[in-house]
């Protein structure tokens, strides 16, 4: 994607050159000691050069990078090698099948909780905890399709935890919500659908918990806000769309309208009546308060039909009669019926999900052969995953010199690429990267912790004044790239590679930072070992991170910068030229773009 690696590269060749001229003297002082190393060795694979010569018809090397760098957080020899010997087909099976992680994100926040107690007292664990979770199974899940869905499927049914509406257990609720992400990853969309809008989270968030029915005497209306953006976010968007994602025109060819105010406001009658999920006998007091029962936040919320809508709801062609009798789960499971039976939706989420995976410009084409195995599943996620990934456009190897596919790599998957390239190690288990999202320190996003309901960044986001732009092309990551960010960005890359990354312990007394890259820890990590050789070693990372696209004068720049690295012993230099070259490699422009 050449013409958004150019706006990238503005914000970061500037980096990247005064990184060269001041590498010897940074690296060098630095030293390299990481004093006792008790690190288990990475997930190498012997026999990578083997596979290398692959049966025909299975993927290559470089293909295979490609597709798990679509696919999960991240190529590492070990999956390269499998992938190589089984091919995409058989790959995918065993992911649909892949048990989900043991330990579960309410687990892990569980975990965290009770460890924070026991060193700092009453203190409980909060948001931090859902972001370490997030990351445990980002970089070590063997489900790492199922994660890398989830979390695609994250950034569009929003929710946040920077929320302000529920205390701490909000945060062990997001970590549910994360959960349910997961569980839902594969399965019908229907199902998925019914899950966000019952969660709690999701109703302390959209405002649809304690929503009540309207009032003609007080006149007092149903809160819109979740009716609003089931329609507009998750699930049809805001024009009526051909199958391969183009919008329907009108006889004066503009744009049709999916919805108006009339559908909003009839649909809003539809998410009265739901609160937490509390015993029968404690209708008023659960619907009104906050009971702080166990598992209020991870339970489905239920209907209460004293406080739902019992008059006429007209929304999108479907008219839910008025009756006394009307109750929240018969209304809840019209609606949702029509709103899944939608022609929109194959088109409208699977465009957004091969924008989060595979390019940020899908061909028409691509959106409709998408569409078409989702329809044809009855609205199968899995169905349209493999879909995805399998499509000619995203397998076709020559779009990596393309002007218009790929797209930028969000800050999460730079830094999951990287750490699952290298391995890593948590000294706790539980990978306690609290948090990342802020812009001049860290990666400016952390998982769940967008500013809106629009997430970090918008799927139709055109950078104002750019060539992208004027090219006609969509560059969603762009949003949250700045000069600030790019600084932010390579700033944490250097303490991450150099020192790690996450707390120094529950009660800060720690010697080191909770995640590290097994290369600093590990005297004996292969990396370190070809650091002596650097034409090999920065061949290596190219093969590892960029699936064989660096540049020639990138490799040259970076070749330089290493053997010009020397610290006090073997080993320190050694390590030093590592660091050097992983950050060159991962700050460079060229590694920003997923092609």
């Amino acid at each position: 994607m050449l013409i958004t690696f150019n706006i990238v590269a503005v914000a970061t060749r500037r980096l990247v050159s005064i990184l060269v001229a001041s590498l010897v003297i940074v690296l060098s002082a630095c030293g390299g000691g990481c004093g006792t190393c008790n690190a288990a060795m990475p997930d190498e694979a012997p026999t990578l050069e083997q596979a290398a010569a692959a049966t025909p018809g299975l993927p290559s090397r470089q293909e295979a990078t490609r597709f798990l760098t679509q696919a999960s957080f991240g190529a590492n020899p070990q999956e390269v090698a499998h992938l190589m010997a089984i091919g995409y087909d058989s790959w995918l099976n065993e992911q649909f099948a892949a048990p989900t992680d043991p330990m579960s994100h309410v687990a892990a926040w569980d975990a965290s909780n009770k460890a924070v107690m026991a060193a700092n007292g009453e203190q409980r664990a909060s948001r931090g905890e859902v972001s370490g979770s997030f990351w445990r199974q980002a970089l070590t899940g063997r489900d790492q399709l199922r994660q890398r869905v989830a979390f695609a499927l994250s950034e569009i049914f929003v929710i946040s935890v920077t929320d302000s509406c529920g205390d701490n257990g909000y945060s062990r609720g997001a970590a549910d919500y994360l959960d349910m992400l997961g569980r839902r990853s594969f399965g019908n969309y229907r199902d998925l659908i019914e899950s966000v809008a019952l969660h709690p989270v999701m109703g302390c968030y959209l405002s649809h918990m304690k929503n009540q029915a309207e009032d003609t005497q007080t006149g007092r209306v149903p809160d819109e806000n979740f009716a609003r953006e089931i329609m507009q976010l998750f699930s049809i968007g805001l024009y009526e769309l051909n199958s391969d994602g183009t919008h329907k025109k009108d006889a004066r060819q503009q744009s049709i309208e999916t919805y108006g105010p009339a559908d909003v406001s009839g649909m809003a009658k539809v998410f009265t009546g739901w609160s937490w999920m509390c015993p029968q006998g404690l209708t008023t007091y659960c619907f009104h308060s906050d009971p702080y029962l166990p598992n209020q936040y991870t339970s489905n919320m239920r209907g209460y039909a004293r406080y739902h809508s019992t008059s006429e709801k007209r929304f999108l062609k479907t008219v839910i009669s008025a009756s006394w009798f009307a109750t929240p789960e018969d209304d809840l499971k019209a609606t949702l019926d029509t709103l899944s039976k939608h022609p929109n939706v194959g088109p409208f989420i699977g465009k957004q999900l091969i924008q989060r995976m595979v390019t940020s410009n899908p061909s028409p084409a691509y959106v409709q052969r998408v569409t078409n195995a989702f329809t044809a599943s009855s609205g199968s996620l899995q169905a349209m995953v493999r879909a995805i990934l399998l499509d000619p456009e995203a397998r076709d190897m020559s779009a990596i010199s393309s002007n218009t596919f790929g797209k930028v790599r969000e800050p999460i998957l730079r830094l999951s690429a990287l750490m699952r390239s290298v391995g890593v190690h948590s000294d706790s288990g539980l990978f306690q990267i609290t948090t990342t999202e802020d812009p001049g320190r860290a990666l400016g996003q952390s998982a769940l912790s967008s500013p809106s309901v629009f997430n970090f960044f918008r799927p139709g986001y055109v950078k104002p004044g750019s060539r992208s732009a004027a090219a006609g092309l969509l560059t969603p990551e762009l949003q949250i790239a700045a000069e600030t960010t790019a600084a932010g960005y390579v700033n944490f890359l250097m303490e991450v590679i150099q020192s790690g990354a996450g707390r120094y312990g529950y009660d800060n007394k720690a010697a080191r930072a909770d995640v590290q890259l097994l290369s600093t820890i590990d005297p004996n990590h292969p990396l370190l070992v070809q650091a002596d050789q650097a034409t090999a070693l920065v061949e290596e990372l190219n093969q590892r991170l960029m699936y064989g696209t660096m540049p020639a004068a990138l490799r040259a720049t970076i070749v330089g910068a290493m053997s010009s690295v020397t610290a006090g012993s073997q080993i320190e230099t050694r390590r030093a030229r590592l660091w050097s070259a992983l950050l060159l490699t991962a700050a460079s422009p060229e590694f920003q773009i997923q092609r």
